[in-house]
């Protein structure tokens, strides 16, 4: 058995033109135009990522969060996991900032000398290097 082989032949390329200014503009893509990416269509379930019902939003208007940063002891810090934890036994799960916020809520509500009483209890804490002598 043989076996032959053809070969394709290639067509010959034209020999290449001088190129010209207007040559150019036509070979150009057009300016694109800006073009938005689709819309991703959202269902509302009532819901938040939690599974918690979310408060109903009637006239409400959107409370602007404010991001802060700061230091506690510790020990202090370890206290805020073990609220957590209790706070999911409860049925409730519970982040760190609104264990925060609930915190915040009770000692808004309280008289001023129990107020001062609850920060007297807090244990001394050194100031940070680099933290500026208020006065």
């Amino acid at each position: 058995m043989t076996t032959t082989t053809t070969s394709s032949a290639t067509p010959a390329q034209p020999s290449p033109k001088p190129r010209t200014a207007s040559a150019k503009a036509a070979r150009q893509p057009a300016p694109r135009k800006a073009t938005t990416a689709p819309q991703k269509k959202t269902v509302k379930t009532g819901r938040t990522s939690a599974g918690r019902q979310a408060a109903p939003e009637q006239g409400a208007k959107k409370v602007k969060r404010v991001r802060d940063s700061f230091s506690m002891p510790r020990d202090e810090y370890e206290v805020l996991g073990a609220l957590k934890q209790r706070s999911a036994t409860l049925g409730r799960p519970g982040k760190k900032s609104e264990l925060l916020r609930a915190g915040l809520k009770l000692l808004a509500a309280l008289n001023d000398k129990a107020l001062l009483a609850a920060l007297q209890a807090l244990p001394a804490t050194k100031a940070k290097a680099g933290t500026p002598k208020k006065g």
